[in-house]
């Protein structure tokens, strides 16, 4: 599998994270990409936000959802296949456009968390089905890319810091993450990046267990490629410029949380380590959520009339800026050589 697979995770919740994962989709696909955005938020709100409700209900009926994501690693759970238990064969990737697609979260994924947390453990006693279990995602992710031929794979993960996100991070080569210009996103990153280091450390030592010499398993190099700054107009009654103070420490803490490093000792040297910005664009947001498309393709038939439809305008340019930068961190190709 070659194409590049980036989480965007953080463990702090009400960052935009979703939003942001869903528009870069899109943006990738307008660049001649094909992409498979993959949900593996149990809260399943990407898939929210791409999918109709009467079309999700086909995918969540009483019964089994064997085109989601949980119906891809049930057998897992059923110890059913191939005597200990294995993802289906041909895990379903919902066709968006014709090159964007979409791996289906669903709210019973929570039901894995436990059989996540038993197995991690296990690997270290070389137990096969251990392996089977920690790379669910991986495998599932590896067998859409080359049924597809995607060439770029974007993963939505919850805000925390329990089994679910590290199976997905370990499946995950690269990690960008989101957050605001507050105290909590910059509590968050003293959480993660002490985390995403044990976590990187404790799959190394692991993966050279695997005692099944046909399976295939991922790296786990989880490599952060840098932060992007959700931009808020007002929250809690405070203007932008209340957070700009926390804006300013974000480049040392993320430097040396996540990085482990310390940062350097120019403080208006340009900070490498952002990605880019995303500005708050405020009621375009619920234009775009009820029409199920990215505020860069809204029309006026949408309501995006005047100064929207410039506004709309921008955030194409704005969102294009940062998928750019992105794909050049982690050596993706973009058709037309546009970076």
């Amino acid at each position: 599998m070659s194409a590049p697979i980036i989480a965007f995770f953080n463990n702090k919740g009400g960052v935009g994270k979703s939003s942001l994962v869903y528009h870069l989709s899109w943006m990738y696909a307008d660049l001649g990409l094909k992409v498979l955005a993959a949900d593996l938020d149990p809260q399943a709100n990407l898939t929210a936000a791409f999918l109709e409700e009467d079309r999700l209900e086909e995918f969540w009926p009483d019964g089994e959802h064997c085109k989601t994501v949980y119906g891809c690693i049930e057998p897992l759970l059923r110890g059913i296949g191939d005597g200990v238990g294995d993802i289906v064969e041909n895990p379903h990737a919902e066709e968006i456009d014709e090159r964007l697609f979409l791996l289906i979260g669903d709210l019973a994924l929570s039901r894995f968390e436990d059989e996540l947390s038993q197995q991690w453990p296990q690997c270290l006693d070389k137990k096969e089905r251990a392996f089977r279990v920690i790379s669910a995602f991986w495998r599932v992710i590896s067998r859409i890319v080359d049924e597809h031929e995607i060439q770029i794979v974007l993963v939505d993960l919850g805000p925390n810091l329990g089994a679910i996100n590290r199976a997905a991070l370990v499946a995950a080569d690269f990690l960008a993450i989101p957050l605001i210009p507050d105290l909590f996103s910059l509590q968050g990153l003293k959480n993660l990046g002490p985390t995403i280091r044990d976590w990187r450390a404790g799959w190394k030592e692991r993966r050279g267990r695997n005692p099944a010499e046909g399976l295939a398993l991922p790296e786990g190099r989880m490599e952060p490629i840098g932060y992007v700054i959700m931009q808020h107009a007002e929250k809690l009654g405070r203007p932008v410029r209340a957070y700009e103070r926390w804006a300013a420490k974000i480049p040392v803490v993320y430097s040396e949380e996540i990085l482990g490093m310390k940062p350097e000792a120019d403080a208006k040297s340009p900070d490498i380590n952002r990605l880019g910005q995303i500005r708050h664009y405020c009621s375009l947001m619920t234009m775009a959520r009820e029409a199920h498309k990215p505020i860069f393709d809204l029309l006026p038939a949408d309501g995006a009339i005047g100064s929207h439809q410039n506004a709309a305008f921008d955030a194409g340019k704005n969102f294009e800026e940062l998928a750019l930068e992105i794909a050049r961190r982690c050596s993706v190709a973009i058709p037309g050589d546009r970076f």
